[in-house]
């Protein structure tokens, strides 16, 4: 971008200073000569951020190890600023060819293919991959740094490593993985080490062998290696109780059978045995072993970055002393669990991984919501049980005042009954008996006067009927005196016979002895029914049936009249219904009323024998 906005300022500036009498190429000469380094400058610094790194590995990246150390290599150098890493990547499982070729061939083709490469670091991963280069240290990468993990120096013969050389060992200790299972499981009498048959697994088995040579323990230490894997399965299957099994590496079964080594033969001969597995490798862990001292792959990863970004950034690898990382107790839960090993056993500092998270920490996340949600929720519970309690008393007293206010009403229809009936019925008696007594006192010869005493005689009779019908319905004395049914027998022939109305009273089985006030409550409700019947439907009959059913008294009066709609009530008629229902409450019983306009109307009431106690106040 930049060069070629100093083209175009080089051509426009030649267009404006052009003429005959001046030397362009000349002029253009001495601007590229003095913006040369400048332009040099900018293309230099545009390529030197770009750097080159080969990764060298023992086996492909089908392999776990491989695939573990090189990721954190890759991410942890990628991670720095203001760089540009290329990287490549070579095995030298030269087993896995089918022409099988030599070192030397190895060397010649490697060499051809990066001779003319520049190369700013090798990583030399595994110890194959570290030993090929140290042996061929004058004739590949020269000046080149490499960069040496995936190894412990007991897994190399003597390397001779020169300057160039920098990076990290691994701390190898079989023993310690051996003597770990031995504590986790005292009662143990065989050890089988399990291993395969390349040359990186007889190098692990001759090095494991070496490190049990010095451990103290009376269980018998057998070696399972040189074996084809279908037999070694069947073995494993079979091992006598109190063994454990120390798995090494199997890249080769003695068939020639080759194997992916923790994630293709490990878990085969984990799930074949019947004894608990150790290794001493951090990616054996979740492929079937227990756990043991095993070297940390994937943190040797990261520190193998950080040192291929100090070389990138120009140190030198003389300014990098190699260091060896040890090894650390690392455990699979899940196995952990298989096997019944309390994590109180483990060595102090173990990191145990696969952990199965609990409830609370699988929901964490909404754990803060959830809470709030039940805390919310408890508030609202309290809330309305508060609420609901402040309603039932507001009820028990709303119930009690409309009893009070019944009793009252009926208290004083009883009063003002008896005062019609008493009071105002004897004095109409004694007036009737007067002009009666008038009546017969007058002469014959004046017929217009006794005509008027005879009128005044039967007004004053009508009267007397009229005020016995209202004491009537105020108070009807037959309820007390002769029980419900006659007090409804004589309320539906009185109401037919001033009303109009032909009612038809069906009432069977119904005790004599009914409470007073449910009485009171069932005579009422059918007095406002009947009431109801005149006032509003305009039928000429009705129907009142009074039953028995259990200890309840259904009561259901009905005509065929008009009817309305229920939820279009006007005031005084939903007065009266309102008090049909109140005094069915009270005596602890139901009222409903059907009705439709032109259906007519049916209103149904249960209540029962006894009615609920009521309050001193009532």
């Amino acid at each position: 971008m930049q060069l070629r906005h100093l083209d175009g300022r080089l051509e426009a500036l030649s267009r404006r200073i052009s003429g005959p009498h001046v030397n362009l190429s000349f002029i253009l000469a001495l601007l590229l000569l003095i913006l040369s380094p400048l332009l040099g400058s900018a293309a230099g610094a545009q390529t030197s951020l770009k750097k080159n790194v080969l990764i060298l590995s023992e086996v492909g990246l089908s392999h776990s190890l491989t695939i573990a150390i090189m990721q954190q290599i890759v991410t942890g150098v990628e991670e720095t600023p203001n760089r540009h890493v290329e990287f490549y990547s070579e095995s030298l499982d030269l087993s896995s060819f089918p022409l099988k070729p030599s070192r030397e061939e190895a060397r010649a083709w490697i060499a051809k293919k990066y001779g003319s490469d520049k190369l700013d670091a090798v990583v030399a991963l595994g110890p194959g991959a570290i030993d090929f280069l140290s042996k061929y240290t004058q004739s590949l990468f020269l000046d080149v740094p490499i960069v040496v993990c995936g190894a412990s120096p007991a897994q190399l013969s003597n390397p001779r490593l020169d300057s160039r050389f920098t990076g990290t060992w691994l701390d190898l200790e079989p023993r310690k993985t051996l003597e770990l299972a031995l504590r986790l499981f005292p009662d143990t009498r065989h050890v089988f080490v399990v291993g395969g048959s390349s040359s990186f697994d007889k190098v692990a088995i001759s090095l494991t062998k070496s490190a049990f040579a010095s451990v103290d323990t009376t269980a018998e230490i057998r070696y399972l290696t040189d074996m084809e894997m279908g037999k070694l399965l069947e073995q494993l299957g079979h091992l006598p109780s109190r063994s454990i099994e120390l798995y090494t590496s199997f890249f080769q079964d003695a068939a020639g059978n080759k194997f992916l080594n923790a994630t293709k033969a490990l878990p085969a001969i984990a799930a074949a045995s019947n004894a608990p597995d150790f290794g001493m490798s951090d990616t054996y862990i979740g492929h079937g072993i227990v756990g043991g001292y095993v070297m940390p792959f994937e943190k040797q990863g990261k520190i193998t970055a950080q040192i291929v970004s100090e070389l990138l950034d120009g140190k030198k690898p003389q300014e990098i002393p190699m260091q060896t990382i040890p090894g650390v107790y690392m455990f699979d839960w899940r196995e952990l669990q298989a096997w019944h090993i309390p994590e109180s056993k483990l060595p102090s500092g173990s990191i145990v991984m696969l952990r199965e998270p609990s409830l609370w920490e699988r929901n964490k996340g909404s754990g803060v919501t959830v809470l709030a949600i039940i805390l919310g929720l408890s508030a609202l519970a309290a809330y309305l049980q508060h609420s609901r309690k402040q309603l039932k008393v507001a009820r028990d007293r709303q119930m009690q005042l409309s009893g009070m206010l019944i009793n009252a009403e009926e208290q004083e229809r009883s009063r003002v009954a008896s005062e019609l009936h008493d009071d105002f019925s004897q004095r109409l008696a004694i007036l009737a008996l007067g002009i009666e007594s008038a009546d017969e006192a007058t002469p014959s010869s004046l017929p217009d006067l006794h005509k008027q005493l005879r009128e005044l005689i039967s007004s004053i009779s009508e009267l007397g009927a009229d005020l016995h019908t209202l004491s009537h319905r105020l108070h009807s004395s037959t309820i007390e005196s002769l029980g419900l049914v006659p007090a409804l027998t004589a309320l539906c022939k009185e109401f037919s016979a001033q009303q109009g109305v032909s009612i038809h009273l069906t009432a069977d089985d119904i005790p004599r002895s009914v409470q007073p006030d449910t009485s009171l409550c069932i005579f009422r409700i059918v007095q406002e029914a009947l009431r109801n019947v005149k006032k509003y439907s305009g039928a000429t009959q009705a129907e009142v049936d009074l039953q028995m059913a259990g200890n309840k008294l259904e009561l259901t009066v009905r005509d065929y009249g008009r009817g309305f709609d229920p939820a279009d009530l006007h005031s005084d008629k939903g007065l009266g219904l309102r008090s049909m229902k109140e005094r069915a409450r009270l005596s602890g019983g139901r009222f409903e009323i059907y009705s439709q306009p032109g259906g007519g109307t049916t209103v149904s009431v249960s209540v029962p024998l006894k009615p609920p106690a009521r309050s001193a106040t009532n």
